[in-house]
C-alpha cells in the first residue's frame, strides 16, 4: 500500500535569527494509487517538498508516512520510492536496457527477472524497438520515457516526478502528458508530481496541492480548484488568463471600486472591503450588461479572442468568441456576469469568503 500521510512537515534553512523557514507546517493525506500534483511558482518549496518525502532533504519537524510506515530517518533506497528528476540522468555509454536495468542489477535481481521487468516497461513505453540504442541515439521525448522506465522497473510503492516533462518543447510535453497519465491508469501506482506549469497540474492530477511561499493554499480536484479558489493567490495562479480580481468595497447589490461602481446581480456575502473576483470567460457580452469596459487592445487566439480594458481604473480581461468581431481600442463594451460566477475574497488575508 502506498498511502503517503504528511503530518505538520516544517522545512528551515540555517539556525538562530539567521534561518530561513521554507515549509510551514503542511498537512496531506494521499491515497494510495491516487496522482497528486504539487504546483506554484519558482522558490514556492514544492521540489523541497518532494526531495523530503524521497528522503533527499531532511525534515526539521512533522512526521512522513509511506504505507503506513513512518520514514523520516529511513535512507531514500529504503523507502520503497522511484524518482523521475527534470535531468534525465542517463549513462551515456549504456544502452536502453542496461540504463533501465541498472538499479536492478545492483539490487542483485536475478537476470531473468530483470529482463522480464524491463521488457513488460519497455512494451507499457512503446520502447521495445530501442532497447539496444545508446541515448544519444534517442529524442528528448525518447529519453524521459527511459527515465521513467528506469522508475517502473523497480516497481515501488510511489513514483515521485520532479519536473520531469520542463526539458521538452510544447507538443512533445502534451503527448508525455498522455503517456504519464495512461501509465498512471495501467500501473496504479501512487504518485506526486512537481511542476510549476498550470495546465500540466490541471490535466494530470487526481487532486492538486496549490503552493505559495511555503504554504498550502488549497488540496483538492482541479475542478474544485478552479471553480472554488480558496484564495486570492489560487484564483490568480490557476487560470490562463487569470481570473480578474478586483478590490473595493461592497454595499447592498453594488460593488465601489476605483473609479467605477458595478452593479451586482446579487448582494455580496457581506458590506465592506472585499475583492471581487470574476474569470475572463465568465464576462458575458451583452449589449445591455451593466458592466461597462473600454478596451485597450485584442488578441486573437485561433477560437478566442483576449480582450483587455478596466473596469473603473482597474486593469481587467474578457474572452469572446473569435467569431465576433474585434471591437477597436477606445470602445466600450458591455458585459453581465453570473451571481454564480463571482467570487469574493477577504481583503485583508485574501481567503475566500463566498
Amino acid at each position: 500500500m502506498g498511502a503517503i500521510s504528511l503530518h505538520g512537515i516544517e522545512k528551515t534553512y540555517g539556525h538562530g535569527p539567521k534561518a530561513v523557514k521554507v515549509i510551514h507546517g503542511l498537512d496531506a493525506e494521499i491515497a494510495d494509487g491516487e496522482f497528486v500534483v504539487i504546483v506554484g511558482p519558482s522558490g514556492c518549496g514544492k521540489s523541497t517538498l518532494l526531495r523530503m518525502v524521497a528522503g533527499l532533504e531532511e525534515i526539521t519537524g512533522g512526521e512522513i508516512a509511506i504505507g503506513g510506515r513512518v520514514v523520516n530517518r529511513l535512507e531514500p533506497s529504503e523507502r520503497d520510492i522511484a524518482m523521475v528528476f527534470q535531468n534525465y540522468a542517463l549513462y551515456p555509454h549504456m544502452s536502453v536496457f542496461d540504463n533501465m536495468a541498472y538499479g536492478l542489477k545492483i539490487a542483485k535481481v536475478p537476470p531473468a527477472q530483470i529482463r522480464a521487468r524491463v521488457e513488460k516497461a519497455a512494451k507499457i513505453l512503446e520502447l521495445a524497438h530501442l532497447l539496444e540504442r545508446k541515448p544519444r541515439e534517442l529524442s528528448g521525448g525518447q529519453r524521459q520515457r527511459v527515465a521513467m522506465g528506469r522508475a517502473i522497473v523497480r516497481e515501488p510503492q510511489v513514483f515521485l516526478f520532479d519536473e520531469p516533462l520542463s526539458n521538452l518543447d510544447a507538443k512533445l510535453r502534451a503527448q508525455t502528458r498522455i503517456e504519464i497519465r495512461k501509465l498512471h491508469a495501467e500501473l496504479g501506482v501512487t504518485s506526486l508530481f512537481v511542476t510549476h506549469d498550470q495546465v500540466e497540474a490541471m490535466t494530470l492530477a487526481q487532486r492538486m496541492i496549490v503552493m505559495n511561499a511555503g504554504v498550502m493554499e488549497q488540496f483538492a480536484t482541479p475542478e474544485q480548484v478552479y471553480a472554488q479558489p480558496a484564495s486570492t493567490f489560487v484564483a490568480g495562479f490557476i487560470g490562463a488568463p487569470p481570473m480578474n480580481l478586483l478590490p473595493g468595497r461592497a454595499d447592498g447589490e453594488r460593488f465601489h471600486l476605483a473609479g467605477a461602481t458595478l452593479p451586482l446581480p446579487r448582494p455580496a456575502p457581506r458590506a465592506g472591503e472585499l475583492i471581487l473576483g470574476v474569470r475572463p470567460e465568465h464576462l458575458q457580452l451583452d449589449t445591455d450588461g451593466a458592466w461597462p469596459l473600454p478596451v485597450d487592445l485584442t488578441e486573437m487566439l485561433g477560437a478566442e479572442r483576449l480582450v483587455y480594458g478596466r473596469f473603473g481604473k482597474l486593469p481587467a480581461t474578457a474572452r469572446i468568441e473569435a467569431t465576433i468581431a474585434a471591437p477597436p481600442a477606445g470602445q466600450v463594451v458591455h458585459f453581465a456576469p453570473r451571481a454564480e460566477q463571482l467570487h469574493w475574497f477577504d481583503a485583508a488575508s485574501g481567503k475566500r469568503v463566498g
